[in-house]
């Protein structure tokens, strides 16, 4: 299915979103130390995870997420995972700067965003958007303490 057929049906961005939920990808995480790790908790609903993030030499090589959050949190970061492993750190920073300014209305590469179109409405309910920022939120940070840190190690 193309994102073409994504952003012209409400029925499947739903189901996509559903299906996120409720079968969350990469939805565990993990005790090895070499991951770095962003805990992010909303202060109004119930949204409460922590991502991880697995990084070597530039490439995001994994990514995992756990903890209890509502149905756009738990389903845009599942989507957020599974766009950003294998990617490096300046195309994960693209699609991560597009998703945000989607959500916030503004003009976006739906291409580039691909599933995670399904939250391109979420705009339009201000109290949802930190729901489907949250995990993103979190791989930004991940992603500049990476960046420090290999800019560090130079």
């Amino acid at each position: 299915m193309s994102v073409k057929d994504l952003l012209t049906n409400p029925d499947i961005l739903r189901e996509l979103i559903m299906d996120h939920y409720q079968y969350p990808h990469n939805h565990e995480l993990t005790k090895d130390t070499s991951y770095l790790r962003r805990h992010m908790a909303s202060e109004s609903c119930i949204d409460d995870i922590t991502v991880q993030a697995k990084i070597d030499d530039g490439i995001i090589r994994d990514i995992r997420f756990d903890g209890v959050a509502c149905t756009i949190s738990t389903a845009s970061t599942s989507m957020m995972t599974d766009l950003l492993i294998g990617k490096t750190i300046p195309e994960a920073q693209e699609i991560v700067s597009d998703y945000f300014h989607m959500v916030a209305g503004e003009d976006y590469d739906a291409d580039l965003l691909e599933e995670a179109v399904a939250f391109k409405n979420v705009y339009k309910q201000a109290n949802r958007i930190k729901c489907a920022t949250i995990g993103w939120n979190a791989i930004k940070e991940i992603l500049q303490e990476s960046e420090t840190q290999h800019d560090g190690q130079e």
